[in-house]
C-alpha cells in the first residue's frame, strides 16, 4: 500500500479534541510519509491568544494557514507525500491550503460535543484551553462534496480511522491525487 499513495497530501482536520495528532502521526506512519503537526506552525502571537483564552480570528490565522500551504506545497514540488493535523475549519482555511497542495486530500474527524469536551478536559495541551472549543465548533464548516474528503467519528478506536482512512486513500490512488 505503501508506495501506491506516497505522493499524496493529507490533512487530518477537526476542532480541538479530536484526535488530529494521533490520528496523523499514525496516518503518516502507516503510509510512510512524513507529519507535520500544524500546531508547531503557529506564530508566538497566535500562541498567547489561544493561552488567554482568546479564539483567534481568521485574519490571525491567515500567515499560519500561508505557511502551512507552503509546506504542502514543497512536499507536492519534492514528490513527497505528507501528512498535516491541523483544525482546517473553514473551507477558505482549507482553500488556502489547497493554493499549493493541489488535489489535497481531507480526513474529518468529528464528534458529539461531549466527547469532545471529555477529551479536551483530560488532556494536557500547551496553549489551548478547554473554552476554546465551544468558538471551535461555532466555526466549524465542515468539508462539502466537493472537497475530497472523508469524515470518521472519534467514537471509533484510533486505529480503525487510520485504517479507515489509508483504505479510502489507497481506493483513491495516486493518479486521482495528480494535478
Amino acid at each position: 500500500m505503501r508506495g501506491e499513495i506516497v505522493r499524496q497530501s493529507v490533512v487530518v482536520m477537526g476542532v480541538s479534541g479530536c484526535g488530529k495528532s494521533t490520528v496523523g502521526l499514525a496516518l503518516a506512519d502507516a503510509l510512510g510519509v512524513s507529519y507535520l503537526e500544524g500546531d508547531a506552525f503557529h506564530p508566538p502571537q497566535n500562541i498567547a491568544r489561544m493561552a488567554a483564552g482568546v479564539a483567534l480570528t481568521d485574519e490571525d490565522r491567515q500567515g499560519w494557514l500561508r505557511t502551512l500551504a507552503d509546506q504542502l506545497g514543497a512536499a507536492r514540488r519534492d514528490g513527497r507525500g505528507v501528512v498535516l493535523s491541523c483544525s482546517a475549519l473553514k473551507r477558505a482555511y482549507r482553500d488556502v491550503l489547497r493554493s499549493q497542495a493541489g488535489a489535497l486530500r481531507f480526513v474529518h474527524l468529528v464528534g458529539s460535543p461531549e466527547l469532545l469536551a471529555q477529551r479536551v478536559a483530560a488532556r494536557q495541551h500547551q496553549y489551548m484551553p478547554a473554552s476554546l472549543l465551544t468558538s471551535q465548533l461555532a466555526a466549524l464548516e465542515p468539508p462539502g462534496d466537493d472537497e475530497r474528503a472523508l469524515t470518521l467519528d472519534i467514537a471509533l478506536p484510533p486505529r480503525a480511522l487510520v485504517q479507515a482512512a489509508a483504505h479510502w486513500l489507497q481506493a483513491a490512488g495516486p493518479q486521482s491525487m495528480q494535478r
